[in-house]
C-alpha cells in the first residue's frame, strides 16, 4: 500500500523525480549528442562512457563507505547535486571545446565530470532513499516510481527539446538540480523517524576492514557480481549505442531521433506503472528469482534485436526495458537487506551493484564499441547475448536465494499470530 498520507514519502517522491528527470536526460540523449553534435564515432564515444564507469569504479566504494557512516544525514547527496548544477554549463561551453583540443582527453573530462553527477551519484541517491524508506515505513519502489514518471514525461519532451536545440536539454537538468537541491533541503528525518523500525534501530555503522573481508568471502557477494555484470553492466553498454542503431532504419535522422524519444517515454511511463506492483510481486516470487527474470528479459531483448529490421519490432524490444528496470531495482535492493548484513547496505549496493556494474560497462564499452565499427551492430548484439546468457546463469547458481528465508518470516509470523 503506497503511503499517501506522509509527507516525507511525497518529498522523497519529489527528490526521485527530479535526479531521474536529470539520469533520462543524459542518458537517453547523451549517444544522440556525442554523434550528432561532438562528431564522435561510437569507438570513440566508447571512450567517454569507459571513463564514466572508471570513475564510478573508484568513487562507489569510498561513496558506500561514507553514506554507511553518514546514516540519514544529507552531506553526500548535497555534493551530488553541487555536480548536478554545472551540466548545462559545462555541455554548453566546456565539453565541445575540450574535445577539439584533444579528443582523448576531453572524452576523458567529460566522461569524468558526467560520472561524478549519474554513474558514481546514483548510488548515493538510491541507497540514501533505500535507507530513508525502510526508516520511515514505506516502499522504497514506491517512491521510485516518481523516477519513472520523470523519465517518461523527460524523454518526450527532451526529444523535441533535443530537436529544435541539442544544448537545451542540458540546461533543463541544471535547473531540476536546483529544485532537487531545494526538496532535499526541506526533508526533515529524526534520528528517532530513523530508529522506529526494527529492522533499523540497529543500523548503526559497521564498516571496516573486518567486515569488508567477510564480504568477500561470501559466494552470494560474488554470485550477485556476476549476475549484476551480465545483467545490468550490458544493458548499459546495450542502451548506449542504441539510439543510433534505431535511427539509421530512417530516411531523416529527425524523424527517427523524433520516434526514439516517443518510445523513450512510453517505455518509462509503463516502467511506472509496473512498479507500483513489482514490491509485491517480488515479495512472492523472491528477489533472487527477480534478478534472474531480469537477466532472461535482457537477453531475449539483444538477442530479438539481433535477429531484426523492423521497425515494429525494434520498438516493441525497446518497451521491454519497461519491465527490467523495475524488476531490478527492486529485486536488488530486498536481496541486499535479505541477504548481507544490513548495517553494511549502501557499502554492499555500491560495491555488489555499482562498482561491479561500472566495472563490466568499462570492459565492455570498448569491446562492443570496436566491434560495431568491425562486425556491425547484429553481429555485435548476437555476441552480447550469449555473454548475457552465460554470466546470469553463473551468477544465479552462485548466489543463495532469499525465498526460503521469506517463508521462514511469514510462518514465525503465523505461529505469533496463533499464539
Amino acid at each position: 500500500m503506497i503511503n499517501i498520507k506522509s509527507s516525507v514519502f511525497w518529498r522523497f517522491g519529489g527528490v526521485n523525480f527530479f535526479y531521474f528527470a536529470i539520469w533520462t536526460l543524459i542518458i537517453t540523449f547523451l549517444p544522440l549528442w556525442l554523434n550528432k553534435e561532438a562528431n564522435l564515432d561510437t569507438a570513440e564515444a566508447g571512450i567517454v562512457f569507459a571513463t564514466m564507469s572508471i570513475v564510478a569504479i573508484i568513487l562507489e566504494p569510498i561513496y558506500g563507505i561514507i553514506q554507511d557512516k553518514l546514516g540519514l544525514k544529507k552531506y553526500l547527496f548535497a555534493f551530488v547535486i553541487l555536480c548536478l548544477l554545472f551540466i548545462g554549463p559545462f555541455f554548453e561551453y566546456a565539453f565541445i571545446p575540450l574535445l577539439e583540443l584533444n579528443v582523448f582527453l576531453g572524452s576523458i573530462i567529460g566522461g569524468s565530470f558526467i560520472s561524478l553527477c549519474l554513474y558514481s551519484g546514483v548510488g548515493v541517491v538510491e541507497s540514501y532513499c533505500e535507507k530513508s524508506s525502510r526508516a520511515n515505513g514505506f516502499e522504497y519502489g514506491h517512491t521510485r516510481l516518481f523516477g519513472s514518471l520523470a523519465g517518461g514525461a523527460f524523454a518526450f519532451t527532451g526529444g523535441i527539446m533535443f530537436v529544435h536545440n541539442a544544448n537545451s536539454i542540458f540546461w533543463i537538468c541544471s535547473i531540476s538540480a536546483l529544485l532537487l537541491g531545494i526538496l532535499l533541503w526541506s526533508i526533515k528525518v529524526k534520528k528517532s523517524d530513523y530508529q522506529k523500525k526494527d529492522d533499523s534501530q540497529n543500523e548503526k555503522p559497521n564498516v571496516n576492514k573486518e567486515s569488508i573481508f567477510e564480504l568477500f568471502k561470501n559466494k552470494s557477494f560474488w554470485g550477485l557480481c556476476l549476475l549484476i555484470i551480465g545483467s545490468a553492466s550490458l544493458y548499459d553498454v546495450f542502451d548506449q549505442q542504441f539510439p543510433n542503431y534505431f535511427v539509421q532504419f530512417f530516411p531523416d535522422s529527425r524523424t527517427g531521433e523524433s520516434l526514439f524519444s516517443r518510445l523513450t517515454s512510453t517505455q518509462i511511463f509503463i516502467e511506472a506503472g509496473v512498479m507500483v506492483i513489482m514490491p509485491w510481486i517480488i515479495n512472492k516470487i523472491g528477489s533472487k528469482n527477480g534478478l534472474f527474470l531480469y537477466g532472461l528479459v535482457l537477453f531475449v531483448r539483444v538477442v530479438g534485436t539481433a535477429f531484426t529490421d523492423e521497425i515494429w519490432l525494434l520498438s516493441f524490444f525497446k518497451l521491454l526495458a519497461a519491465i527490467e528496470m523495475p524488476l531490478m531495482l527492486i529485486s536488488i535492493m530486498k536481496y541486499i537487506v535479505s541477504i548481507f548484513d544490513i548495517r553494511l547496505s549502501a557499502t554492499i549496493y555500491m560495491l555488489a551493484f555499482n562498482v561491479a556494474k561500472q566495472l563490466g560497462v568499462a570492459f565492455f564499452s570498448v569491446v562492443m564499441g570496436k566491434l560495431y565499427v568491425e562486425i556491425g551492430f547484429q553481429n555485435t548484439y548476437l555476441i552480447m547475448s550469449v555473454t548475457i546468457i552465460i554470466l546470469v546463469c553463473i551468477g544465479t547458481l552462485l548466489m543463495k536465494s532469499d525465498k526460503a528465508l521469506s517463508d521462514l518470516t511469514i510462518t514465525k509470523e503465523k505461529v505469533r499470530d496463533m499464539s
